[in-house]
């Protein structure tokens, strides 16, 4: 007979956290992957009612005024009201959490891509998260023109940054993804949603479990 642990810890449910960059398709997968193994399913920013009013803000090309010091700051407030809000009641309760973007998408886009410096962002989204790392980060990467060619005329003011932003974000991702292997699966997001799907199951399968 199997002893039934008491450690909270192993009640907690599974955080995990899809990046890319914009047209990679990681609102798609995961969304196909929330569904799959019913966790929850939320996306940054947006993921709360205080983080509706954020997005709208920050992604409206209606703003293009706004500074790159002033988008990083709303970034992390509406990641530190998604974690008290959502993300940590939510696994505590032993619930799985799957979220389209997290912290890895501020240090990449305003801390590398708009220069604002790497600790500097790392700094205040570790103090809005209190510190809270995913289970695992799936890394969606597809070629430029790939991705371009996704996104069509429709774009955020994030997305018309355009080409220069969008290399440096991914060059960045992808040096997370080889500093923490243990931490970060990489992903070809080349292909039907089907078939790319199938690649993040195998990856969920082979590093934590869910079959």
């Amino acid at each position: 007979m199997t002893e039934e642990s008491n450690d909270p810890a192993d009640l907690r449910g599974l955080f995990i956290v899809f990046e890319g960059g914009d047209g990679s398709g990681k609102s798609t997968q995961a969304a196909l992957l929330a569904d799959r193994i019913d966790a929850v399913l939320t996306r940054e920013p947006g993921g709360t009612g205080v983080g509706a009013r954020i997005r709208e803000l920050v992604l409206d090309p209606a703003h293009p005024e706004l500074c790159d010091r002033a988008e990083a700051l709303l970034m992390a407030a509406d990641r530190a009201q998604h974690v008290a809000e959502l993300i940590e009641p939510t696994i505590a309760t032993g619930r799985h959490v799957v979220s389209d973007r997290y912290v890895y998408s501020s240090l990449a886009y305003q801390g590398v891509g708009r220069g604002l410096g790497e600790q500097a962002v790392a700094n205040v989204n570790t103090f809005g998260t209190d510190g809270l790392e995913p289970d695992l980060v799936v890394l969606l990467e597809v070629e430029h023109s790939v991705a371009t060619e996704r996104l069509g005329d429709e774009l955020d003011r994030i997305e018309q940054a355009g080409t220069l932003l969008a290399r440096s974000v991914a060059d960045t991702y992808r040096r997370f993804a080889d500093a923490r292997p243990d931490l970060w699966a990489v992903i070809d997001g080349d292909g039907s949603p089907a078939e790319v799907s199938t690649r993040v199951d195998l990856a969920l399968r082979e590093r934590l479990g869910l079959a």
